[in-house]
């Protein structure tokens, strides 16, 4: 029985939080997003929602890696074999899933590790995928990822950046293509990710509870009728979803056509510079999110209102801090860069 999705559109309010998802289901490349705040502020009904907004998927029928043919990290060793014998990769289209990694998920079970029950029945060495195969080309998702062994959110973070996934055994070598959209979330009260590692998720948001009552209402309302009639509350919101849907597919066409501007990726330098960020991360995720804005908006260039935004998405996890105080960005100095770039670009 399929569970039934909340309506991506529906979500009231957590505007960072919608455009962090959406900027990197235009560009997985941006490096996926982290998202921070307290329970019940719609953190997992936000990633689940945005992947039925992404377009179905051609993969290889009975691939276990979901790969496709013209795909930049190649093929499987399985689907490339089949190349070389000169047999065909008849396709079939999917839904993007999204992907659960568990807290207590060894390392062998995200990479993948030899199939001992079926070495022992053959003698050969089978290569048992693990949940790195079946997040390629999907979103995976970790929740409380503050809580996950720090070294499998390294082995999850050097896979998000290379799309490659290597494993090396004692018994087995094998390498497979494993690019995939990451989101982590956590509560901060539940404890911190290191610096190094907070600095390789691409953007950080905060999501906070409502605080208006009329808001407050109206998340109650919009919830109790999806539970009450899950079909016919996402019958109501269809119209926005086709729209956001169509306007994601758009964008991931427009983007390989757009290229930074030079005033653009002088901005982000300086940027990164005045806000005394360390490595250089912040400038090339300000400059990647920057086009996948323009290419939701349909532009070249992005509109004013994302600008703000964008920096901040991009800075709040990397800004230095002081031992024993919370990192805190300066909001003046945000909008005092921000409203440069804009009167930059009407000069």
């Amino acid at each position: 029985m399929k569970r039934p999705i909340f309506p991506f559109s529906a979500i009231l309010g957590q505007d960072q939080m919608k455009k962090a998802l959406m900027y990197n289901a235009i560009d997985p490349s941006i490096g996926g997003v982290l998202i921070r705040g307290q329970k019940g502020t719609a953190k997992s009904t936000a990633v689940r929602g945005i992947a039925a907004l992404l377009p179905p998927r051609l993969v290889v029928k009975g691939c276990l890696f979901a790969c496709y043919p013209d795909q930049k990290e190649g093929l499987c060793p399985d689907c490339r074999s089949k190349v070389e014998r000169g047999e065909g990769l008849p396709l079939v289209e999917t839904s993007t899933p999204v992907v659960d990694l568990p807290l207590n998920a060894s390392e062998d079970r995200v990479v993948g590790a030899l199939d001992i029950e079926a070495a022992l029945k053959t003698g050969e060495k089978v290569f048992q995928p693990g949940i790195l195969a079946s997040a390629h080309r999907a979103i995976l998702y970790v929740d409380e990822v503050n809580l996950l062994d720090d070294h499998v959110v390294d082995v999850l973070l050097d896979v998000a950046v290379t799309g490659i996934n290597l494993v090396e055994r004692e018994a087995v070598s094998y390498t497979h293509p494993s690019r995939f959209i990451l989101v982590g979330t956590m509560n901060p009260e539940e404890g911190e990710l290191r610096p190094q590692l907070l600095d390789r998720f691409g953007l950080c948001v905060e999501v906070r509870t409502e605080q208006s009552r009329e808001h407050r209402k109206e998340i109650a309302r919009r919830v109790l009728a999806f539970q009450t009639d899950p079909e016919g509350f996402q019958l109501e919101r269809q119209a926005s979803q086709e729209v956001l849907r169509a306007d994601i597919a758009k964008a991931r066409e427009l983007l390989p056509t757009l290229t930074p501007s030079e005033e653009l990726i002088e901005f982000a330098a300086r940027v990164a510079e005045e806000m005394k960020v360390d490595g250089h991360r912040a400038e090339i995720t300000m400059v990647k999110t920057t086009l996948a804005a323009a290419a939701f908006r349909g532009r070249q260039e992005p509109a004013r209102e994302d600008i703000r935004d964008i920096m901040e998405m991009s800075l709040r996890h990397r800004v230095k801090r002081l031992p024993f105080e919370d990192k805190v960005l300066d909001a003046r100095a945000l909008d005092r860069l921000a409203g440069m770039f804009v009167e930059r670009r009407h000069l």
